[in-house]
């Protein structure tokens, strides 16, 4: 069996195997629109780690499943006491989501095992594949939950307590997968771990480079903002006399998006969700709740737009004399990953031949939690029209099979000699 150094090719993925496995993934949950609904530990869920496992066992890993879901495949190293090289990513998706977020990375990180175990190359230090629990939050409302827990940056009673929507607990769930539930969540050491993902934007398409070399994520939150008014007839009650929750979203608005544009294009400001109760076409609202998502990569910008929230609303509460409340409920600090690994990626694009700029991730992954461990970085590749959380998320199989190729050259090159 050969090492990598002493390897007369030079290992390279099978791109049209990748592609396969994408789209056997993602008739799974396969939506009417060309996308995939797959949610965190549901039936279909299971169902997509059965076939990845399908997949992975003639390669000789080892399987194993954590108290929170997560699930790893182990493939050993010359030397077991080295700490491995990780990668990975999700196989859950959001309710109207595609075939490649997330699931790619995965995959992908299969195609590193296969191709390593097929070209009889063994690394000094084991590789891990990770499928990360429910990362969307789009069933249970904690986004990168598994790999927050693994982290140790979430509580395992409180990722527990989560509920979906029809009450359902993430523990009740977990127990109806049989899933065996462990008190310590025991780590495998690392020595670098690297996910490779769709860039879910526009930029490496439309600067037409085929590699996203990551060197961070951007800071980002998620606030709740809640107003009290009065529920009235709206045929009866005179406007001037209404406590009317809804002229503060009016004030509100305007003046976020003011905030936003003035602390440069990079800034991101979204408001997601607009509730009203009751909800009646012909009652003046008692209550408004609507939500603000704010994203910036340097941490004075960001740390400005939420300064700016608390400021606009309250004087928005306070001219229309209503009361209400700003509370943030997520919030995810941003992350500069490691120099070593992302020169990794870097070098390994270069060898390769393909084209790569240097970039910060807009979108949260576990990768934020992972790099709380271990040396981290990712890799990005593009995908149409930059769309994502969309059945119409589309991504080239060139595109996919390059990606992959780095990965795979990446880790290689952090686990091909001792520490």
């Amino acid at each position: 069996m050969q090492t990598a150094q002493a390897a007369d090719a030079v290992p390279m993925v099978n791109g049209e195997r990748l592609w396969s496995r994408l789209m056997q993934m993602g008739a799974i949950g396969a939506t009417a629109h060309g996308g995939c609904n797959r949610q965190a530990l549901t039936e279909l869920d299971f169902e997509g780690r059965r076939l990845l496992m399908q997949w992975a066992r003639p390669l000789g890993c080892e399987a194993r499943v954590d108290g929170i879901g997560n699930l790893f495949l182990h493939r050993a190293g010359a030397d077991e006491r080295l700490p491995a090289v990780l990668t990975g990513s999700h196989l859950d998706t959001q309710p109207t989501g595609g075939k490649f977020d997330g699931v790619y990375g995965v995959l992908a990180g299969l195609e590193v095992l296969e191709s390593l175990h097929e070209q009889e190359i063994r690394t000094a230090h084991p590789i891990e594949l990770a499928v990360w629990c429910n990362e969307e939050g789009s069933r249970f409302p904690a986004a990168m939950m598994g790999s927050a827990v693994w982290a140790g940056r979430m509580s395992i009673d409180a990722a527990y307590a989560l509920k979906d929507a029809r009450g359902i607990s993430v523990r009740e769930a977990l127990e109806q997968a049989g899933v065996p539930f462990e008190r310590t969540l025991a780590q495998q050491p690392l020595r670098a771990a690297f996910e490779v993902h769709i860039e879910q934007g526009p930029i490496l398409e439309q600067q037409h480079k085929t590699i996203g070399v990551v060197t961070g994520v951007q800071h980002m939150c998620r606030n709740e903002v809640l107003v009290y008014g009065q529920e009235t007839h709206a045929g009866t009650t005179p406007m001037a006399v209404r406590h009317d929750p809804i002229r503060v979203l009016a004030q509100v608005l305007p003046e976020l998006y003011r905030a936003a544009e003035r602390v440069g294009t990079d800034a991101r400001m979204t408001v997601g969700i607009i509730e009203t109760y009751p909800g009646s076409p012909n009652t003046v609202p008692g209550r408004l709740r609507f939500t603000v998502d704010l994203r910036h990569p340097q941490q004075q910008h960001y740390r400005a737009l939420r300064e700016a929230l608390e400021r606009i609303v309250a004087e928005a509460l306070a001219r229309s004399q209503l009361q209400g409340s700003v509370r943030c409920y997520w919030e995810a600090p941003g992350v500069s990953f490691d120099e070593r690994c992302v020169e990794a990626v870097r070098s390994a694009a270069d060898a390769l031949g393909y084209s790569y700029m240097k970039m910060i991730s807009g979108a949260g992954h576990d990768s934020c939690n992972v790099a709380a461990i271990a040396p981290t970085s990712m890799i990005f590749v593009p995908c149409a029209g930059g769309l994502s959380h969309n059945e119409a998320e589309q991504a080239a199989a060139t595109d996919l099979a390059a990606g992959a190729n780095v990965l795979l050259h990446a880790m290689l090159s952090l686990a091909h000699t001792p520490a």
